[in-house]
């Protein structure tokens, strides 16, 4: 029987790519809401009851009102907010942070879907801690850059309108308070926040993630190489990744660094890059703020939930 599906919020940038995703997939009915019914809470009530996944695409407020409609014990959510990332109740939905994940999640009633920004540091940061090659108390600094696409609706329409005068590079967040910096920290295993700077740039979706390290403050200091081999054997041991770790190379530059290379997919590149004399080493991660940052992620974790290929119209 197909599993019932309703995008609470599919009129949003994420909603909008969820739907395209699961479109003509035979195994599920895609439940929706007629657009005046948007508001309507009766309206939305029955068909959150009615789902056997309801995936929600909404601001942190109304999603929390979204699973208080749902009085069944039976419908399955993904929460695409803020909300839930760093509640213990809630499976947190980045299948490969460890071996572990991706079962957490299929077995969840409730899944929270990632923040964007969080999963390439978690990516890179993570393994470091677990293998004992950075203490949790480190000092950490990430710096990322997203497509415009990353702040919805109004940031899409002010860039497109902007044209040639849109800016190209925009630091924000300079207060240091994002919303993503509890579970960024939670997840990478940190004792504390990172320092966390992202920008907006010019272009319409794609995203990296970068956290510089300057490790000559250790007790034992470990190389490029060790780093590398790491995060390796930390992705080598996931089934049914959308994570790869590029190799081990010493380069001036890469085009691999390309914020939009996988653009519309669900993938996630890391690399490593070091230089052994100075004890500094620098993780990259490339990926779609709209793939593996959101869209690619819940449909990613839906098919985990759903007990179906987790490359399922994911990829």
């Amino acid at each position: 029987m197909a599993a019932k599906i309703f995008i609470d919020g599919e009129a949003g940038t994420t909603g909008l790519q969820i739907r395209e995703r699961l479109a003509g997939r035979k195994d599920l009915v895609l439940l929706s809401i007629p657009a005046d019914k948007r508001k309507d809470i009766a309206a939305r009530a029955a068909l959150l009851n009615e789902a056997d996944v309801a995936i929600l695409c909404l601001p942190d407020d109304a999603a929390k009102e979204s699973v208080g409609l749902i009085t069944n014990s039976t419908t399955r959510v993904i929460d695409a907010s803020t909300a839930y990332r760093v509640d213990p109740n809630w499976a947190y939905g980045f299948p490969e942070m460890d071996k572990a994940q991706s079962d957490r999640i299929a077995n969840a009633r409730f899944v929270a879907n990632p923040g964007c920004y969080p999963q390439g540091p978690i990516a890179t940061i993570r393994p470091l801690i677990e293998a004992g090659i950075l203490p949790a108390s480190f000092p950490i600094s990430v710096n990322a850059i997203s497509g415009y696409s990353g702040g919805g609706k109004p940031m899409i329409a002010e860039y497109e309108a902007a044209g040639a005068d849109a800016s190209e590079f925009m630091p924000y967040g300079l207060t240091f308070n994002h919303k993503h910096v509890p579970e960024m920290t939670q997840y990478s295993k940190l004792a504390n926040a990172p320092l966390f700077v992202p920008a907006v740039g010019d272009y319409a979706q794609g995203m990296m993630t970068f956290v510089p390290l300057q490790l000559g403050q250790l007790d034992k200091v470990p190389t490029g190489a060790q780093i590398h081999a790491a995060i390796a054997d930390h992705f080598a041991g996931i089934k049914d990744s959308f994570v790869t770790v590029a190799p081990y190379e010493a380069l001036v530059k890469s085009p691999e660094l390309d914020p939009q290379i996988y653009n519309n997919t669900n993938q996630m590149k890391l690399h490593v890059f070091a230089n052994d004399a100075r004890a500094q080493v620098l993780l990259v991660a490339v990926y779609d703020n709209l793939g593996k940052g959101a869209s690619g992620a819940a449909v990613q974790n839906l098919n985990l939930m759903l007990g179906v290929d987790a490359k399922a119209v994911a990829a």
